[in-house]
């Protein structure tokens, strides 16, 4: 028995950027929102089990398309000279789909929208995409971290050492 390949999203980065709320404060540094929402993709991806590719233009360049790897499931890819995000990911969707992948594309870009459904994949508006990412962030917290207790005491070092010890550190903490 085949196994099933692991369902694709593609995001369009500063789609996303610019609609959710943590990465618009972010917007006067790029950079920072780009590795936030980069971290945020990985997290969700490794959760969900699917593998994601994050897209972003960079239409107004000199530079070559450039793609990397974050781990084996979370590519971000980086547009080259002369081609909008919005061009690679209707081809990569439509690539994807050809291939036999279920592919969900993350963009609220109404146009882009339509040549999405009409390649065979999903949509998914940015705004449900936060959400989604939200619940599944506070899925692991819950499933993972449960409720945090912290201790009704303090815990010492003097209740954990021999008497002995206790003895030189604190003749040590004295001769200062």
């Amino acid at each position: 028995m085949r196994k099933k390949p692991r369902e694709h999203y593609i995001v369009d980065g500063y789609n996303v950027i610019n609609l959710w709320p943590e990465l618009t404060a972010l917007r006067n540094d790029l950079s920072e929102a780009r590795d936030k929402l980069v971290h945020m993709l990985a997290e969700y991806g490794a959760y969900e089990k699917y593998d994601m590719t994050v897209v972003f233009d960079a239409l107004f360049t000199a530079d070559d398309e450039r793609v990397e790897q974050v781990n084996k499931h979370l590519e971000v890819v980086y547009t080259g000279k002369g081609e909008t995000a919005d061009s690679y990911i209707e081809r990569l969707a439509y690539d994807s789909v050809r291939m036999g992948r279920e592919v969900h594309v993350v963009t609220s870009d109404g146009a882009e929208q339509a040549v999405i459904l009409g390649a065979g994949a999903y949509r998914h508006p940015s705004g449900e995409f936060h959400r989604m990412v939200k619940r599944a962030k506070k899925e692991i917290k819950d499933k993972y971290l449960g409720k945090v207790v912290l201790p009704i005491s303090r815990n010492e070092i003097g209740s954990r050492i021999d008497a002995e010890t206790l003895a030189k550190l604190d003749a040590l903490r004295k001769s200062k």
